[in-house]
């Protein structure tokens, strides 16, 4: 019996015991060819893994060896430049990287990466599950052998062919390669961050030590930067790289390479004690068109590590001759004089047609001063954009809904919101004027009306047409006072669409990119509708004005026909002064659309554009757009047949005389109650008139009439506030929905979390002024056609056909709903045109 239970327990023992290595290697390969049938079979479609398998490149030991970096080609496609400029490079053999080093790296990208042959089939199991219920490319099972290869041969894209042809050569690379040979190849092929390949590299970069020095908390702080070189950066992001580090020491302590206490110790050590300082590294060439180069890939799903460690050939749409004029014009006083170093610009050159940039100029530093990844003002910065935004915001809305002529009347008159006068950048009225005398004057209170007849759905629906992304806007928006800002770069992009027939194309620098093994993906973005293309031409029609006639005559270029905009915005609070905290100037041919800002980073007593230096902005644009258009055919602007010209104005096809514009806002309460106490009065007002009129009647002819000063005199219009202080609006208390002090925006790069309620006013100019630059005369508007003064006489436009008869405007403009919470500060509004 005793010998029975012994042989069974000798059976048992044998049934439980672990497979040979061989035979389990054997299962893992099993288990893979059949995920792999999986997928094929899960995704249909007829292709066998045979055919992907016969179609993967063949492992070379020199790709596996070195990293190679994306390279840059320009619209003609000519290379250019290497993605990360200059590159760092020193290669460690597996025997001078200290265990601990590796094992950081194993805890964080593949644990169980002595234990498999390439492939994990507990990860690959937990991808499937993750992609079946998230959707295809959800979660990744990349083992590091499988990154080794993704970045040595393969192409980033999510696909199934991919993935098949990546478990294929992991597992061929595990039969040619040790598991040794694999991680050295991975730990020196990896980014780092500022131009840091290779974990030997990136330790002398941070640290300025050799591998055996490292602590444990260095160690697992460039553990956890190959997953985002930039976005973990410790110098530039301190706090993130500390997240990131601290998840690293805990997947070391979960997995028994480090205790507790050693965990703890580590993660107590500041960032910014660990990372020595770093030297200013000088930019690549074309830097600022580099960084969207960058900005744009990782838009269309192409990571920051598939950049830089992928070999990638970037083919993009820089036109190498305008970039190198962009940044000499700003970095140099050749071509402008500017006023000091510490000015700041920002300018973004595009296709009109197809809505490709072709160059950027990010700052004022020369090519050997320019930081890597530095601040870009022509992409980075969010600025009020002032006056600029008349066109998208209130006249080309007008146009596109309510079909209005560039001769429809507009009263400029006294107007109050929430309580608030709404100014003009001169301080004065100006009577009926027509739409494109409004303007080309580039008056706010004619703006702001035709932004509340169009209504803020479709002032905002038009906006974003335009790829302007608001979420929501207020009556201060329609003569730019937004709450954090715009960009050149967005600026350029709505513009675009005014001189291509009203057809929006997102703004790119991206042609091509092609793969290391030969696949090539284009890069295409949809045309967009934006708006009919009567509006188009009319609003051009009318900012050819403004560019002939009005703000923008120091843009003009011989030769071309341009349209454009000027803007300006009010200082803030505090800061007084003869001048405004951001100049703009954006106009486009059709051919080339630029826009500029000019500016300061932060606005203050001593730096603010002053009057005579407004003209940069529009002086920057003459002097890039000219040269780019050099030895081209521009064509002028087409009007098409949804447009009719009567003497000098347009109007669209089939539409009347135009009526006096109006807004159009419902009553609210208290302008119900305010209606109802004036009507009372003006009846009370009336009962004494008649009064009186019955006592005169009464006297002897030989009594003279008596004035006992109980007449009542005509009433008079509002005056309007005077403004000792330059005309900044100054808001309300904030505490009561009426509106903050407006403080710029521009005071900070990102123009802060500024907001308003819809009650800026406009009082800064937008007249350049005599600086001595380009004849040195002063961008002053011409003299327009006469308006009709505003003296208890009808008003009548300014040589327009004969209006109909005005609806009835409501008795006080007040805008209900508008104000925000009282403890945010209000945007600040355009002061200028």
């Amino acid at each position: 019996m005793e010998k029975n239970n012994s042989a069974s327990r000798m059976e048992r023992r044998k049934q439980n015991k672990k497979p040979p290595k061989r035979f389990r290697k054997f299962l893992t390969y099993t288990a893979v060819t059949f995920l792999v049938l999986f997928l094929v079979i899960v995704v249909g479609g007829g292709i066998t893994v045979f055919s992907m398998i016969k179609n993967a490149p063949e492992l070379n030991a020199q790709n596996l060896k070195y990293a190679s970096s994306s390279t840059v080609y320009d619209m003609n496609s000519k290379k250019v430049i290497s993605i990360n400029g200059k590159e760092k490079r020193d290669y460690a053999s597996i025997k001078d990287i200290p265990p601990r080093v590796r094992n950081a790296f194993i805890a964080t990208e593949d644990v169980r990466f002595y234990k498999h042959s390439g492939i994990d089939p507990k990860r690959v199991a937990g991808a499937i599950l993750s992609n079946i219920t998230h959707g295809f490319g959800s979660e990744g099972a990349s083992t590091i052998t499988q990154q080794v290869i993704k970045n040595s041969f393969l192409s980033p894209e999510k696909t199934v062919t991919r993935k098949i042809q990546e478990a294929y050569l992991a597992l061929k690379l595990e039969r040619e390669y040790s598991k040794d040979q694999i991680l050295e190849f991975y730990l020196n092929k990896i980014y780092f961050g500022h131009g840091a390949y290779g974990v030997k590299t990136a330790a002398k970069v941070y640290f300025d030590k050799s591998l055996d020095q490292l602590t444990t908390s260095e160690i697992a702080l460039l553990a956890g930067l190959p997953q985002r070189p930039n976005g973990y950066d410790p110098v530039k992001r301190p706090d993130l790289a500390k997240d990131r580090r601290n998840v690293v020491l805990s997947l070391m302590e979960k997995n028994g390479y480090i205790s507790e206490q050693e965990k703890e110790k580590a993660q107590s050590v500041p960032i910014e004690k660990m990372v020595v300082k770093q030297k200013e590294e000088t930019g690549p060439r074309y830097e600022a068109f580099l960084q969207q180069v960058i900005d744009d890939a990782e838009k269309e799903g192409i990571s920051e590590k598939d950049l830089f460690e992928g070999g990638l050939k970037i083919y993009t749409t820089l036109d190498p001759d305008a970039q190198s004029q962009a940044e000499k014009i700003l970095s140099t006083d050749d071509y402008v004089v500017y006023p000091d170093k510490q000015f700041q610009a920002g300018v973004v050159l595009l296709d009109t047609k197809t809505g490709e940039i072709r160059a950027i100029g990010g700052n004022r530093l020369s090519e050997k001063e320019q930081v890597s990844r530095g601040f870009n003002y022509a992409t980075d910065t969010q600025r009020q954009p002032g006056s600029t935004i008349k066109p998208v915001l209130d006249y080309g809305p007008a146009i596109e809904y309510l079909k209005w002529s560039t001769n429809t009347p507009i009263k400029d008159e006294p107007l109050e919101i929430n309580g608030k006068q709404v100014q003009n950048w001169d301080k004065s009225y100006h009577g009926t004027l027509t739409m494109r005398e409004a303007l080309v004057q580039s008056y706010n209170i004619p703006a702001i009306k035709a932004f509340q007849a169009v209504g803020e759905d479709n002032a905002k629906k038009f906006a974003n047409n335009l790829g302007l992304g608001l979420d929501k806007i207020y009556p201060s928006y329609a003569i730019g006072g937004f709450e954090t800002g715009v960009s050149p770069l967005k600026m350029a992009g709505a513009f675009s669409a005014f001189g291509n027939q009203g057809v929006y194309n997102q703004p790119t620098t991206l042609r091509k990119i092609e793969y290391p093994n030969g696949k090539v993906r284009e890069i295409k973005h949809k045309p967009k509708k934006a708006m009919s293309d009567y509006t188009a031409y009319m609003v051009t029609d009318m900012l050819k004005s403004v560019v002939s006639r009005g703000t923008g005559r120091m843009a003009q270029i011989p030769g071309l026909d341009v349209a454009g905009k000027t803007g300006t915005t009010n200082l803030p609070q505090g800061v007084y002064g003869n001048g405004s905290s951001d100049s703009w100037f954006v106009g486009y041919t059709t051919r080339y659309t630029a826009a500029v800002w000019t500016g300061y980073d932060k606005t203050g007593s001593n730096t603010y554009v002053r009057k005579d230096d407004q003209v940069i902005a529009k002086l920057i644009f003459k002097q890039l757009v000219s040269h780019a258009s050099q030895g081209k055919m521009t064509a002028d602007f087409e009007k098409p047949g949804s447009v009719v010209a009567r003497g000098s104005e347009l109007y669209v096809q089939g539409t009347s005389v135009p009526a006096l514009a109006q807004p159009k806002y419902a009553k609210s309460d208290e302008d119900t109650s305010k209606s109802d106490q004036t009507e009372e009065a003006k009846k009370e007002e009336d009962a004494n008139k008649e009064k009186d009129k019955k006592e005169e009647e009464k006297k002897t002819d030989q009594e003279k009439p008596k004035d006992d000063g109980t007449t009542t005199t005509p009433d008079t219009p509002a005056t309007p506030p005077k403004d000792d202080q330059g005309g900044s609006d100054q808001g309300g208390n904030g505490d009561d929905g009426q509106g903050g002090s407006n403080q710029d925006g521009g005071n900070n790069q990102d123009g802060g979390n500024n907001q308003d309620d819809g009650t800026n006013q406009d009082g800064g100019t937008d007249q350049g002024g005599d600086n001595g630059q380009d004849g040195g005369q002063q961008d002053k508007p011409d003299t327009p056609v006469t308006p009709p003064k505003d003296d208890n006489k009808p008003d009548k436009p300014a040589k327009p056909e004969k209006p109909t008869e005005p609806t009835t405007p409501p008795k006080k403009d007040t805008i209900q709903s508008n104000s925000v919470s009282s403890n945010r500060s209000k945007a600040q509004s355009d002061t200028s045109n």
